[in-house]
């Protein structure tokens, strides 16, 4: 949480791209490119990326919202990066709102 000092001061959008797991289209004219993400904190991301790969394993919420997106066709490294933005996005709610996590 020290390298993002402003989490529950941005919307969700903008934690996401700060931390650099936002999609980023690159395109122009007739050429569709791909989403990529990159960019954003290294350390945080970092953090994030560990922290997915446990919430994946041991939180049934995210579990399910995982293997969701693995059914549905998406790769493994996309619902992976998936798990990470909604554990930010939580993150960043939680602050925002004062809150605890409740895994109900």
């Amino acid at each position: 949480m020290t390298e993002v000092p402003e989490l529950g001061r941005l919307e969700n959008r903008e934690i996401a791209c700060l931390v650099g797991v936002a999609p980023k289209t690159s395109e122009s004219g007739r050429k569709v490119g791909k989403a990529q993400i990159k960019g954003g904190r290294f350390y945080a991301r970092k953090a994030l990326y560990m922290s997915a790969l446990v919430a994946m394993r041991h939180n049934r919420k995210m579990k399910a919202f995982y293997q969701r997106l693995v059914d549905s066709g998406k790769a493994a490294k996309v619902a992976l990066v998936a798990v990470m933005r909604k554990i930010i996005v939580c993150l960043n709610a939680m602050i925002k709102n004062n809150n605890f996590y409740l895994d109900s």
